[in-house]
């Protein structure tokens, strides 16, 4: 199927909800994912015009991003959906683990469950951390993406739950922020280390020690002493 031709501003051109796209449509629309990814991760979610995306696609049809993805939003769904789908995949068979092998998790158990299946976009051609690390910066976290989001998957829902059981000296609203600070300090620093990868810059360690360090490094920070006078306490 060939994209109509540009539509004007009052008037944008999208897909048909639903419609089945065809092989070449499918292959375009991965093309466009992958550069928008990059794109986002290298200038920010707001500063990279849907036309430049289009354009690093080998678009030359100006509106083809929204005729396949509708709008900057929908995109950045359809990036969370594929690239944090296959991590949440991994992310359910370790929450699954936990909840069924007879020992009590420990808070590193948890909090290993969250940063672990994020480590695997630390590969050359993801830039799914950068993405993700772009997008919580300017939107304040994870929220806009609603369901989608991946503070709102069932894996990490449960985790956050679980937390509450074998943490119970933390007052709940603690445990919120805290839980907060974890999710978005994995990805910066995970995107961090990615980063320093792609620039061959030094690490002070082999990646996956620093994984492992900054597992150990969240959980203390999940049980540390409460604030006192802390109005949350109460």
């Amino acid at each position: 199927m060939t994209p109509p031709p540009a539509p004007s501003p009052s008037r944008p051109v999208t897909r048909v909800p639903g419609e089945r796209p065809n092989a070449r449509g499918e292959a375009t629309r991965q093309r466009i994912l992958g550069e928008a990814e990059r794109l986002f991760a290298e200038r920010g979610i707001e500063a990279v015009p849907l036309r430049d995306i289009g354009m690093a696609a080998g678009q030359r049809n100006h509106a083809a991003v929204q005729y396949h993805f509708g709008d900057r939003m929908q995109l950045i769904q359809e990036i969370v959906e594929f690239r944090g789908g296959a991590s949440d995949e991994r992310r359910a068979t370790m929450v699954a683990d936990l909840m069924f092998t007879g020992t009590p998790p420990g808070v590193t158990d948890i909090i290993g469950a969250f940063v672990r299946p994020l480590a695997m976009h630390l590969q050359e051609d993801n830039h799914y951390l950068g993405f993700l690390s772009r997008f919580i910066t300017e939107e304040g976290g994870y929220e806009a993406l609603g369901d989608r989001g991946t503070h709102a998957g069932a894996s990490v829902v449960t985790l956050r739950a679980l937390l509450t059981r074998i943490v119970p000296e933390v007052p709940e609203k603690v445990l919120d922020e805290r839980w907060w600070v974890t999710l978005t300090s994995a990805v910066h620093t995970l995107a961090r280390y990615q980063s320093a990868q792609r620039k061959r810059e030094h690490l002070p360690a082999q990646v996956d020690v620093l994984i492992d360090d900054l597992v150990a490094y969240l959980s203390a920070g999940i049980v540390a002493p409460v604030v006192e006078g802390d109005p949350r306490l109460g």
